[in-house]
């Protein structure tokens, strides 16, 4: 398996399966960096840069599926992988934060 399917591939997901998740209880991680997040992000996420994300997965509710976002997907495949070593079910946002204001979802600025 290439990198790149490895990074993309299984636990990816479009916009609308991140938001299907979302909406059954899934918590939302933006991995980009603080300064990132005050640009715009999407309201229910939750900011946690990926060079931090190994040292506070341990903060996020255990047993709950997460949905990680950055903003185009590299940053977020990476922060799905961290996670998936700590236990979690993580799926990356494919496309990220651009696929996500071009599906029309709301952006909190």
């Amino acid at each position: 398996m290439s990198v790149l399917s490895a990074l993309f591939g299984r636990g990816a997901v479009n916009v609308a399966g991140a938001r299907g998740l979302l909406d059954e209880g899934a918590v939302l991680v933006d991995v980009r960096s603080a300064r990132e997040f005050r640009g715009g992000h999407a309201p229910s996420a939750r900011n946690i840069p990926l060079d931090q994300l190994d040292r506070r997965a341990a903060t996020l509710p255990a047993g709950a599926p997460v949905v990680v976002i950055c903003h185009s997907g590299v940053r977020s495949a990476q922060g799905a992988s961290i996670l998936k070593r700590h236990g979690f079910d993580a799926r990356s946002v494919r496309g990220g934060m651009i696929a996500w204001e071009r599906a029309g979802q709301r952006v909190a600025r």
